[in-house]
């Protein structure tokens, strides 16, 4: 249940909007590459010339501020209003949603599809209602994630691939039961007419010319087949909850169905292996790969995925075999698969000193990979932990001028560390700055937060 917090000592309030507006045109002209920098002053000039846009432009600037809808907003609607030639396109919408999805906003949501529904250029598309799929499921929000499938015929996207959308959104969080029942049970569940998606020609309650296509062996890029596709998601969605025995128990029905596993279904399972403690399985398991599927996946031209190299990475991570990991790293650019920003994820959790934190995080960012808010948190929390609190400092001014948009997470480990060391007015001045932008901070005794039930009680006594 969600804690409500009191200040005693007041919240901070927002910017004024004017300061909102100089802040945006700072943030376009730092982040464009193509134009050059322009003065922004007070919307009462009419001689004003503004910083030209691009869509990209647009896109870096809604990413800083996706821990906060309303600047957000504010700026997706101050950008078509004050730049006439400019006019957002259905990417830009998909950060909005994106957005305001992350805050719950689904009303402000279907106000920007509609609005989107309206204009050409940037009409709905699969990605769209995959944004809403992720959301509405990440709030829990099952019945209406699956009304929002159903709602897809007026926009022509009620099809195989806004299906598949759904299912792996079910997967990501946790929901696999219900994906599960979607695709192999007969019946109706959580008001869903599987009639309306799988038709009558029912095989383990799946219409398979509607959701794998006419050619059921033709698969995704000619090389993996529909149903390979969403059976590994639900492998996945299994290994998200930590179910170690559903895992075993599907990959095996997986051998019993005739699905043709692929080098992605080996990857989760080596991982499966890995996190339900048996390591050992996990390297027979890659050594069957490697000797049993290497040749056909050379024949069909399948090379390993950053998935594989990151469960392979990250087994030797836990293994404390950095050395050999690193040299996976290197090996990974030589044959073509750059590394992402969950291969170092995997060092970082392990890696014990300091100075070989940083050092993998400047080579990080200098490979151009650029870090997640759940990056910089992870070291954050880990500083902290270790009563570093200059490195804590360092990481946060690093995030900040990186573009990335502090969420409660890294206010939380931000200012546990401060407290930590004693440095309560500091804290304070960022517990102010997270609740006024409507973030949820933990209650304080050091700080005077503490729960509303709490303050109830008190008065009752």
């Amino acid at each position: 249940m969600r804690c409500l917090i009191s200040n005693v000592n007041g919240v901070r309030p927002f910017h004024p909007l004017t300061s909102f507006f100089i802040h945006f045109q700072t943030l376009i002209s730092s982040i464009s590459k193509h134009t050059q920098c322009s003065n922004f002053h007070s919307s009462t000039s009419t001689s004003q010339t503004l910083t030209p846009l691009d869509h990209e432009t647009v896109r870096e600037t809604l990413v800083s501020f996706n821990n906060d809808w309303k600047r957000a907003l504010e700026f997706f609607n101050w950008v078509e209003e004050t730049h006439s030639t400019f006019h957002h396109s259905t990417d830009t919408f998909n950060h909005m949603l994106d957005i305001l999805g992350k805050s719950f906003e689904f009303s402000l949501c279907w106000n920007l599809i509609h609005r989107m529904k309206q204009n050409p250029y940037s009409f709905p598309d699969h990605t769209t209602f995959r944004v809403m799929f992720k959301r509405y499921v990440s709030a829990h929000e099952v019945n209406e994630a699956i009304d929002t499938f159903q709602r897809l015929e007026d926009f022509n996207l009620k099809d195989h691939t806004s299906f598949c959308n759904l299912i792996d959104s079910l997967c990501e969080y946790k929901h696999v039961v219900e994906a599960q029942e979607l695709i192999f049970g007969k019946t109706k569940i959580l008001g869903f007419d599987q009639g309306l998606i799988f038709g009558n020609n029912k095989i383990t309650g799946i219409d398979q010319d509607l959701i794998f296509g006419e050619n059921k062996n033709l698969g995704v890029d000619g090389i993996e087949n529909n149903d390979t596709k969403i059976c590994n998601m639900i492998l996945r969605g299994w290994y998200k909850l930590g179910w170690w025995s559903k895992c075993r128990e599907f990959w095996d029905e997986m051998d019993k169905r005739g699905v043709q596993k692929s080098l992605y279904s080996y990857s989760i399972y080596m991982d499966i292996m890995c996190k339900s403690g048996k390591p050992w399985k996990t390297v027979k398991l890659y050594k069957e790969v490697k000797n049993k599927v290497y040749r056909e996946m050379k024949e069909l031209g399948l090379k390993p995925t950053i998935v594989t190299y990151n469960t392979i990475i990250r087994l030797l991570c836990d293994g404390y075999r950095y050395k050999e990991a690193l040299a996976l790293l290197h090996k990974m650019r030589e044959n073509g698969c750059h590394p992402n920003v969950a291969s170092y994820h995997c060092f970082f959790a392990c890696l014990e000193k300091p100075k070989e934190i940083l050092a993998l995080f400047d080579r990080m960012v200098e490979s151009g990979v650029r870090p997640s808010t759940d990056t910089c948190v992870m070291l954050m929390k880990k500083f902290g932990r270790w009563g570093f609190l200059r490195l804590v400092l360092l990481v946060w001014n690093r995030m900040e001028k990186l573009g990335c948009s502090p969420d409660a997470s890294a206010y939380n480990a931000l200012i546990d560390a401060l407290v930590e060391k004693g440095l309560i007015d500091m804290a304070r001045k960022y517990d102010e700055e997270m609740l006024a932008k409507g973030l949820a901070a933990k209650p304080r005794k050091e700080l005077g937060t503490k729960l509303v039930e709490e303050d109830c009680a008190d008065e009752y006594k």
